[in-house]
């Protein structure tokens, strides 16, 4: 039995370990969690497809919102002051014998930005009507009459062009409604809004430390292909490499993208991821992030496990990135051993907001029977449009050809969420007051 755990194991990690070797050249596909929606890398060795025995008979869909603009004043600020530098230099630029990737500083009014903060923008609502409509092609036999969101406007309205999609005009039958009209103490979409804790600091404090070992080499880059009397600050560089990401989120072909280097936007990626891990992920102190992601796992687990007549068997959610993986680091989906930190960029982590939160991510989890292939009921995670497996849980070869395991060893390889109730001493010891925190809800709906 040992010997069988370690060849478990073994086959296990090197699933993880193949997916990441076949990485996307194209630097703009990953952004980290602003990167425009894309498919997620296959992991080799998995099925992308279940058996012909085996049919799905649930399905719950976790939608994060579109493309936006700039979340919040910061940075929007950057992006705003990198536009006034340039302004202030502009007689200098316009004089100045430029490399080709920055004559656009010289065409008309050189780089604008006409960004509108926080909304979801035109690419945004194209890509959740188109979600809809791929949703509704491939569960054709699923439907329900009521949608779900967090209270953000970008998100309701992610919810409602995803409907249009998937429904039509059917959607003015259907109720679409957000986590204030559902009773209960906490909600398995933003379950940072009953976590007075949570101290989002930390995450500032690991971004900043990340920033201030990438920026100045780039900011020196830089402003030796500029002429004197232009000096670009880290924050404009900063702000550069935001224009870039939230120009692509508009639809707008972004000339700062042209700007930098690979190795460059690998170190941006590196600081979303750490954004994230170190907000709801696995770098949370006192487990927080982990703790807030067991309510969307007891949820899962409440749902599939409702053999009743009465059982739903569609839930159409939409939240946030945050939503996603709190989750996911509850379910140890995509922990990193050792864990992710600000002092060195680790390329092989598994923890990865470009692949598993873009932009329009769709976490869908789907419970399925078979006549031979499996026993008894089934779950299986597909993340953007590709089979996630279920390593923790995963029990026998055929679980891990399909990247699934079954719903007993779901709950069982879950006890870490399942024995948490909201307000007891494990909640209380990651959410309930502590010193130097303020507006976590405001600080995470930037996301």
């Amino acid at each position: 039995m040992f010997i069988q755990g370690i060849l478990n194991w073994l086959t296990l990690a090197s699933l993880t370990f193949i997916s990441h070797k076949h990485e996307d050249d194209d630097p703009l596909k990953r952004l980290g969690n602003l990167t425009p929606y894309r498919v997620a890398p296959a992991f080799h060795k998995v099925k992308a497809e279940l058996p012909d025995d085996c049919s799905v008979d649930r399905v719950m869909l976790m939608h994060r919102h579109g493309s936006r603009g700039p979340a919040g004043a910061e940075e929007m600020d950057l992006i705003n002051s990198l536009v006034q530098t340039l302004r202030n230099a502009s007689d200098a630029l316009q004089d100045a014998h430029l490399p080709k990737k920055l004559r656009f500083l010289q065409t008309g009014n050189g780089y604008e930005s006409h960004l509108n903060p926080e909304n979801l923008t035109i690419i945004g609502r194209q890509q959740l009507f188109n979600h809809g409509v791929e949703f509704g092609l491939k569960y054709p036999n699923f439907t329900t009459e009521t949608l779900l969101s967090s209270t953000t406007q970008r998100v309701i309205d992610s919810m409602y062009f995803f409907a249009q999609g998937r429904f039509g005009r059917e959607v003015e039958d259907k109720h679409l409604l957000t986590v204030d009209d559902i009773p209960g103490p906490v909600s398995w979409i933003t379950p940072w809004t009953s976590c007075s804790g949570l101290d989002w600091h930390y995450a500032s404090k690991v971004a900043n430390e990340w920033r201030d070992s990438y920026l100045p080499d780039i900011t020196e880059r830089l402003n030796d292909l500029l002429p004197y009397g232009v000096s670009l600050t880290d924050d404009d560089a900063h702000g550069a490499l935001y224009a870039c990401a939230y120009d692509l989120a508009a639809g707008v072909e972004s000339p700062w993208c042209d700007v930098f280097h690979a190795d460059e936007f690998a170190d941006f990626e590196y600081e979303m991821d750490l954004i994230i891990v170190a907000s709801v992920g696995y770098l949370v102190p006192n487990d927080a992030g982990r703790v807030m992601g067991s309510v969307f796992v007891k949820e899962l687990i409440n749902r599939f496990s409702n053999t009743s007549e009465e059982a739903q068997s569609l839930y159409l959610e939409f939240g946030h990135d945050v939503t996603i993986m709190a989750a996911m680091a509850a379910m140890n989906l995509n922990r990193d051993e050792p864990p992710l930190s600000s002092e060195e960029l680790r390329q092989d982590r598994r923890f990865r907001t470009s692949y598993q939160t873009p932009f329009a991510a769709q976490m869908i989890w789907e419970s399925f029977t078979c006549k031979e292939s499996f026993d008894g009921p089934q779950i299986r995670l597909v993340l953007n449009e590709e089979t996630y497996p279920l390593r923790t849980c995963a029990e026998t070869k055929q679980d891990r050809r399909f990247g699934t395991c079954s719903l007993d060893a779901f709950i069982r390889a879950n006890q870490f969420s399942t024995d948490i109730e909201f307000g007891d001493d494990t909640w209380q010891a990651a959410c309930g007051a502590h010193s130097e925190v303020s507006n976590v809800q405001g600080w995470l709906l930037k996301v």
